[in-house]
């Protein structure tokens, strides 16, 4: 399964019951958070994810409400008694910053954190598993900003049991079989792969783009994900000091989904000088008519 469920919608301040950003991907059996504005451990609680099932952090730049929250939901970890490794991956600086908080609270993690920076140019794989990858990619905002892609690594092959066994490949054997082997009998009679196997599906994607202004490289990062989550900090009609303030607009955010041939948009980030949301959505779908909002609670599966 592949999954994001969204903690935080807003931009720079929390407005309107609207959170700054953080959200979690699911994938396999890992949970994955993405930004940790302020007050996203509250919204944790609130939707009951739980704390513990976090092994990475990811943080895409370090503006405040991308990470505010980041201190004290990693001090939670250590009173709940935390002690599998935590890894953070993050622009460098925030590892001195995070070390000056936990120094001058005289703070000693029960666990062991791990930091890891982001950088180098175009799409970096900065975590592979063999179930799953996830990679940086630069977008274009004020200051250095990543966003993520998440990927499922699955078998090239997909297995018919009936096949199978009338071929009398042993089960043990299953799990080559999906990668593209042939089985070789006791008898000497090669069985090959596609005698047995059928194509898998399509591995499941999804991107988060962060903060950025609107740059059409960012397509190419993103193309063909099945959700991309891309932010629009402002309407249409504010395109002007959407670009001055490194942000993009609703039809920004749907021509790049448009132009990459993703299958579905979420757009987040709103900012605060909005109440209402449904302009977002309507504006959006103009240019890319599969977009939804990223509502905070709202578990949008793959």
């Amino acid at each position: 399964m592949l999954a994001v469920t969204i903690l935080g919608n807003n931009s720079a301040l929390p407005a309107f019951d609207r959170h700054p950003t953080a959200q979690v991907v699911t994938m396999e059996d890992q949970i994955f958070l993405v930004d940790c504005g302020e007050g996203t451990q509250m919204q944790m609680a609130k939707y009951k994810i739980r704390r513990s099932k976090i092994n990475y952090i990811f943080i895409s730049h370090l503006h405040g409400d991308h990470y505010f929250g980041l201190i004290g939901l990693l001090t939670s970890m250590g009173l709940l008694g935390r002690t599998q490794d935590l890894h953070i991956l993050a622009p460098a600086p925030l590892e001195e910053i995070i070390g000056m908080q936990l120094k001058v609270a005289d703070i000693h993690l029960p666990y062991p954190l791990h930091f890891h920076a982001l950088g180098g140019g175009g799409t970096n794989v900065i975590i592979r598993e063999a179930r799953f990858e996830v990679s940086c990619f630069p977008v274009y905002h004020r200051i250095e900003c990543w966003g993520f892609l998440f990927r499922e690594v699955r078998p090239f092959r997909r297995i018919n049991p009936e096949k199978a066994r009338q071929y009398e490949v042993p089960p043990s054997f299953f799990d080559r079989l999906k990668w593209g082997e042939s089985y070789l009998r006791k008898d000497g009679m090669l069985v090959e792969n596609q005698w047995v196997t059928e194509p898998a599906s399509k591995a499941k994607s999804y991107a988060y783009t962060a903060d950025t202004m609107f740059d059409p490289r960012i397509a190419d990062s993103v193309r063909g994900v099945d959700i991309l989550y891309h932010e629009t900090t402002y309407l249409k009609d504010l395109e002007i000091q959407a670009g001055k303030r490194f942000h993009s607009t609703t039809t920004q955010a749907a021509t790049i989904a448009r132009d990459a041939g993703v299958q579905r948009l979420l757009i987040g980030h709103f900012s605060s000088k909005y109440e209402k949301l449904n302009s977002f959505e309507t504006e959006a779908r103009e240019v890319f008519p599969n977009t939804e909002l990223a509502l905070e609670g709202v578990t949008y599966k793959v």
